[in-house]
């Protein structure tokens, strides 16, 4: 729902020049990937995942045959990438509907969660195969399986984007605010013969400071505890929380790691883990500009050390997470804001006791596309690669008047 009103606002927002498209030219990095026209897909919003050749695999929440999301696949070649259709989403309400990232398992199938969809409709974590045998085409869709329908009950709806453990269990959230109205849960699905057995890890009390809404994927660091954040404090109300899931005996002990009140940060997406155990995050609003900031939360004598330490313009609206590389560099996205108000890709390079801010591309809603959502993907050789969720073809029918969204490359 937040997406569906921000890509609103930001067709409504859009404006064109031949300023823009000079400009355009002189970023030398920046390289489309795809341009999404409606059939095979439209309005990218999630992370990329690459196999060990360089492939992409992705998905579009909406758009194929009845607009309910794809799953595809850039194949690389020679430095090249080819755009290959896996999954039209179109067998609405009993599919899996409005699809979140894909993973890539150690056996080639791709798993994932969907938002809307399956025999309770209110989101799905499914499957996909590829064909048994060897296809001479260039598209051959690949095989879908429902491992869980979520029934919108004790068990949660609208689940999130999906992580493996160590033991090989698929661990996820579920926001539940817009659908069902619960305060969210996560769960575990461990693999039990042919099938998936369904286990409730913790359902969120909605008050008392307690979160509410989880809205991204979580981590997991080498104990086994789970971090992720939470839109709201308590159930529709609050800027949000930071939160720690510890195994122990009788279950999992939450941990409320930080509570934002709106001068230090509002509405958080999503954390990253760095080699020392800290944390790293961003927030969609709040700070100095009230446009989002960047911030730390460090492990000290059994507590946390929260610090902000960057503070976006007004209407940047950062909220993905940040993606590290080796050195410690960050890179992450605006929705909003930067040259032409359609997003930026950035990076903020430690320097001394503190950080150097880097505008990496500003997107213009043209070619480029605008209002990049996802998280950057990381490749071994420092380029990045993402989405735009708007953009691309901005006359394609489908998705008029602002474009179906673009994937892209940034190469350093």
């Amino acid at each position: 729902m937040r997406q569906t009103i921000r890509r609103i606002a930001l067709f409504f927002c859009f404006t064109l020049s031949l300023a823009v498209l000079s400009n355009l030219a002189q970023t030398q990095t920046f390289t489309v990937l795809h341009t999404f026209t409606g059939g095979d897909g439209k309005f990218p919003d999630a992370p990329l995942t690459m196999d060990r050749a360089g492939n992409l695999y992705g998905t579009a929440s909406e758009g194929g045959f009845s607009d309910g999301g794809t799953a595809f696949k850039l194949s690389r070649r020679n430095g090249s990438y080819t755009f290959s259709l896996l999954y039209d989403f179109y067998q609405y309400p009993t599919d899996a509907a409005v699809p979140n990232a894909v993973v890539l398992a150690p056996d080639g199938t791709l798993y994932g969660s969907s938002s809307a969809g399956g025999s309770g409709l209110e989101g799905t974590v499914f499957r996909l195969r590829p064909p048994a045998s060897i296809c001479a085409s260039i598209s051959c869709l690949w095989t879908e399986t429902i491992v869980y329908s979520f029934q919108g009950d004790s068990d949660g709806c609208s689940p999130q984007d999906i992580v493996f453990n160590a033991a090989g269990d698929i661990v996820g959230a579920t926001n539940d605010f817009n659908n069902c109205f619960h305060s969210g849960t996560v769960y575990q699905l461990t693999a039990s013969g042919s099938g998936w057995t369904y286990n409730l890890l913790y359902t969120f009390p909605g008050n008392d400071g307690g979160g509410a809404s989880p809205d991204s994927a979580l981590i997991i660091d080498n104990a086994g505890n789970l971090y992720g954040t939470t839109a709201h404090t308590n159930l529709q109300q609050g800027s949000g929380t930071v939160y720690q899931l510890a195994p122990s005996g009788s279950g999992w002990v939450h941990n409320a790691l930080y509570v934002f009140d709106g001068t230090t940060g509002a509405y958080p997406y999503g954390v990253i883990l760095d080699r020392t155990g800290d944390l790293f995050g961003t927030t969609s609003e709040g700070g100095s500009n009230n446009g989002g900031t960047v911030y730390e939360l460090s492990p000290v004598s059994g507590g946390w050390t929260f610090n902000s330490f960057f503070s976006f313009p007004r209407n940047s609206t950062p909220d993905v997470p940040l993606t590290m590389d080796s050195q410690g560099n960050l890179y992450g996205e605006t929705y909003g804001g930067g040259a032409y108000g359609y997003g930026t890709v950035f990076k903020l390079t430690p320097s001394g006791d503190g950080w150097t801010y880097s505008d990496l591309h500003d997107f213009t809603n043209y070619s480029d596309g605008s209002g990049p959502n996802g998280q950057i993907l990381l490749d071994e050789n420092g380029n990045l690669y993402g989405t735009a969720q708007a953009g691309g073809n901005i006359y394609i029918n489908q998705c008029l008047p602002g474009g179906c969204g673009t994937v892209w490359e940034i190469t350093p």
